[in-house]
Order: structure tokens, then C-alpha cells, then sequence
């Protein structure tokens, strides 16, 4: 099938979402002007560089709204900080919960029996159930086109200052220890996966992103 964007495709839903997976989850904790705490999720998320560390959330939707993502946007042009927290799959449930509605100032680790974990470099707290956490500081925010008048897309770019990892987390030679974590990713739709199976493929010297041979 082809469909050309904007113009009907015939499926029961849009398929866009699921063509591009699977996309991690950014679990994302950050505080108003005020000191209060917001924690969301976003599908939209991703690592952009490694040297130096970036990463992007985008917050789609109608941002004047309320709610724990749009929250989260207006925290991170207030007070320029924000932590990654890693969704695994034992947190799934308290993933789920933090994406509701809350007044704006209402703890969404509270509602969701969560506990709030100091950071080092950075005033966003971490959710101390999770494995691993990237402090970050605002790097830029990007207005992105809308073709709904009534929402925007937004794409803040967080440089990263700081990496938690538990030590249980780990491999005994020092690798993240994925298989045991199980960060949960998004399919599209209500489709959601966990890493069960891990192979390696050997790629060309000089080619290709240099992550891939562990530098």
C-alpha cells in the first residue's frame, strides 16, 4: 500500500507510529520555578550524539492545556533541567500512571508510589526505582510544524552532565546489563517491547556510528 500524508490510508489506524520502531521511552523528571516536581513520559524521545551527550524529547499535543507533558515543557524553558530516567518493564505500571492528568504542582511520583532521589548536577530529582538516569541541562528548544491549529510540536534538546547507573545494572565486565533491566520501548498503538534477545554483527573499520565497537 502507499498512502500520500494528509490524505486518507484506508487502515483502522495510523500506521506512521509503528514504522518507526521500536522508540525508548523517556521517563522524564523535572521542577517549576517553584521547586515543584513533574514526572512524564515520552515515546518521542531519543540519544542524538555522543560527544557530547545529547538527547531529545519532542511534546506533541496542545501544550496550554495542563498536564504532566506539557508541564514538563514549561518546566524545562523556566528553569533549563531536566533527568532521564530509564522505564524498564517491573515500572511499567508506575509508567502508565505518570502520563495522566494532574493539576499542575501535583506529584506524579506520589500518585504512583514513586521516591524522589536527589541528583548531583542538576535541581530535577531522579525516580530512585529506576537503574539509570541522565542529568540533563537544556541545550535548545525547537519549535517544530503543526498541521492541527490547535497543537504544537515541540522538540527540547537536553545536553547530558551527569549518568547514574545502579550497580546492579551492570555485567560483571562493565556493561549496561540490558537483558536484566528490560527497558520497555513503544511499538505505536498500545504495543510495547522489552529486549529478550541480543546478537552482535561485526561492522566495517572507519564505518558507521564508533558506539558500535564500544568506544
Amino acid at each position: 500500500m502507499f498512502h500520500e500524508v494528509g490524505q486518507p490510508h484506508g487502515l483502522p489506524y495510523n500506521p506512521f507510529k509503528s514504522c518507526v520502531i521500536p522508540r525508548p521511552i523517556g521517563w522524564i523528571t523535572s521542577v517549576d520555578t517553584q521547586g515543584r516536581v513533574n514526572l512524564a513520559p515520552f515515546s518521542f524521545f531519543n540519544a542524538l550524539a555522543s560527544e557530547p551527550p545529547l538527547v531529545m524529547i519532542s511534546i506533541n499535543g496542545r501544550h496550554g492545556g495542563g498536564g504532566p507533558s506539557k508541564d514538563t515543557l514549561a518546566n524545562c524553558r523556566e528553569t533549563g533541567e531536566f533527568v532521564v530516567n530509564m522505564a524498564t518493564y517491573a515500572l511499567r505500571d508506575a509508567v502508565s500512571a505518570t502520563s495522566g492528568p494532574l493539576p499542575t504542582g501535583e506529584s506524579e511520583l506520589d500518585a504512583a508510589g514513586l521516591t524522589a532521589e536527589p541528583s548531583q548536577l542538576v535541581a530535577p530529582p531522579r525516580v530512585a526505582e529506576s537503574p539509570i538516569h541522565l542529568e540533563c541541562r537544556v541545550h535548545q528548544i525547537i519549535d517544530l510544524p503543526s498541521d492541527n491549529p490547535d497543537s504544537r510540536n515541540t522538540m527540547v534538546i537536553g545536553r547530558v552532565v551527569g549518568v547514574h547507573i545502579r550497580d546492579d545494572a551492570l555485567t560483571e565486565d562493565g556493561r549496561v546489563d540490558v537483558e536484566k533491566i528490560q527497558p520497555i520501548a513503544r511499538l505505536g498503538y498500545q504495543d510495547y517491547a522489552t529486549v529478550d534477545r541480543i546478537w552482535q554483527l561485526t561492522r566495517p573499520k572507519g564505518g558507521g556510528d564508533r558506539t558500535a565497537e564500544g568506544r
